[in-house]
């Protein structure tokens, strides 16, 4: 099916990446002496795996060019840390969806997560929240029966939907080790080898490691970001035109110090107008948040979380930008505790607790898939043979603006309004690259519709989706693209029943 172009998005930049690692190479080159027939006493001289429990590393030589304007490397040999039938790089909501649903259709699955515990925005982001999620079957109920089972009344309450992000690490944890998913933390993805068809023959990873190479037969693209799919060579879209006006970032906090009795009025899920009513009393009161609709949510015991601020004009992909939006953003959170606590009653023993270890993004690159959902589809709830799951979720923009404005076609749509549409799995299958497919807020769309569906609650089941396909497409011998979601369903299915 060809991507159908958005009507909205005059000016949409194309990006487009040939190869992150220079020019792109076959599988023979990239596996050495696997491919090669070569025994590994012929490669000792090419290839030295460090040994890590030694503290040895990999050393990295090369020149700097004369103005000092670049460096250039020297070519070595990159150890291969693993081999999987899928790889799922990013163990977010949706990379715990794939990973679990590929292991439990037998594929043998490696996870690579850069964050020291697997969650994403719902943990090491601090969320706190899964937004429509509550009527998605499958790992998305599994996650919530746990919460709600597990955690405290306020989870069990909200159907496990508002939960604690510290019972979120174990709980997703103790899910991917028992479907024997082999994860690595604190790893980043920092490169891709295509060979000549424009499949992917290995990614290439960072950490304290040092430099590795994973080889899979099928990969999963969950990082929120689009990095593994960029590093491939797909073509991708950013924000909202030409100048890549993108939603802006946010930083949660957890709390204590305060009575709930005291403060019942503005917690979020006493009603829509805790908002409103928490932001007008701290604008009378002297403080300025940068989010216009601040949320205080109380979790369990005495702990709260906080939303209360907003990073413009943050493009998602230049660490130098994200850091100094993280700087930033945490100060507001302490300089508003700050505020509130010199109020007195019942602000006075206020405390942050913590804040994310990472701000929270809201939009990154939108990798071109097969599909291409538009907010047209949305306003017509749009139906597809191939629904991997369907959703209402509004079109949720943050102000793009630092004033609090808008584009103005996003005012017209949300006045039009979202009715009940399907995520296909052909937006879920990239264009540009065989065996690659996406999930999350990553998937193939246009400004407008990944404002609804980049929400968590459907990103578990396009992940549940893209994870099954890739392990049924490795059993079958055909790339995902091949595949129709219902002969997709009905495989599963027979495994299933047969073992």
């Amino acid at each position: 099916m060809n991507p159908n172009k958005s009507p909205i998005i005059q000016g949409r930049r194309a990006f487009f990446q040939t190869s992150a690692v220079g020019a792109m190479v076959g599988a023979q080159t990239l596996l050495l002496g696997e491919a090669l027939g070569e025994s590994p006493a012929a490669l000792d001289g090419v290839l030295k795996k460090p040994d890590l429990l030694q503290g040895e590393v990999l050393r990295t030589q090369g020149e700097l060019i004369e103005n000092r304007a670049a460096l250039v490397e020297r070519e070595r040999a990159i150890p291969i840390a693993g081999h999987s039938d899928v790889l799922v790089c990013g163990g977010g909501p949706a990379g715990i969806g794939a990973a679990l649903a590929a292991a439990r259709a037998g594929a043998s699955v490696q996870l690579i997560e850069l964050a020291g515990c697997l969650g994403g925005v719902w943990t090491a982001g601090l969320l706190t929240k899964i937004i429509g999620g509550g009527n998605k079957p499958g790992i998305m109920q599994e996650v919530l029966t746990a919460m709600k089972e597990r955690g405290g009344d306020v989870a069990k309450s909200t159907g496990g939907e508002v939960y604690d992000p510290e019972l979120m690490k174990l709980v997703l944890e103790e899910m991917c080790v028992q479907a024997g998913i082999r994860i690595q933390l604190h790893t980043r993805l920092v490169g891709t080898v295509t060979d000549e068809q424009k499949r992917i023959v290995a990614i290439i990873t960072e950490s304290k490691s040092g430099r590795q190479a994973w080889v899979a037969k099928r990969y999963v693209d969950c990082s929120g970001d689009g990095d593994l799919a960029a590093q491939a060579g797909c073509q991708f879209d950013v924000g909202y035109d030409r100048n890549c006006e993108c939603q802006p970032m946010s930083m949660m906090a957890l709390l204590t110090g305060l009575n709930m009795a005291e403060v019942a009025e503005f917690i979020r899920e006493n009603g829509a107008e805790a908002k409103p009513r928490f932001y007008k009393f701290m604008k009378e009161a002297g403080i300025d948040p940068s989010y216009r609709a601040p949320t205080l949510r109380h979790l369990h015991s005495g702990i709260y979380s906080l939303m209360t601020n907003h990073e413009y004009g943050v493009p998602a992909f230049d660490a130098g930008a994200i850091t100094e939006a993280t700087i930033r953003s945490r100060a507001e959170v302490h300089a508003i505790v700050q505020g509130l606590r010199k109020l007195g009653r019942p602000w006075q023993d206020l405390a942050v607790v913590a804040t994310a270890e990472q701000i929270g993004v809201r939009e990154g690159r939108r990798i071109r898939g097969r599909y291409y959902i538009t907010a047209d589809d949305l306003i017509s709830g749009m139906r597809h043979e191939e629904a991997v799951c369907s959703t209402r979720f509004g079109f949720d923009v943050h102000n793009v603006f630092p004033d609090g404005s808008n584009p103005p076609d996003v005012r017209r749509y949300q006045a039009a309004g979202v009715k009940e549409y399907d995520i296909p799995l052909p937006a879920l299958v990239a264009a540009d690259v065989d065996g690659l497919m996406m999930a999350g807020r990553c998937i193939s769309g246009d400004f407008l519709a990944h404002s609804s569906y980049r929400v968590t609650g459907n990103a578990v089941p396009m992940g549940e989706a893209a994870g099954l396909t890739s392990a049924v497409s490795v059993q079958k011998g055909v790339m995902p693209h091949e595949l129709a979601w219902n002969e997709v369903q009905k495989f599963a299915q027979t495994k299933t029943v047969a073992s």
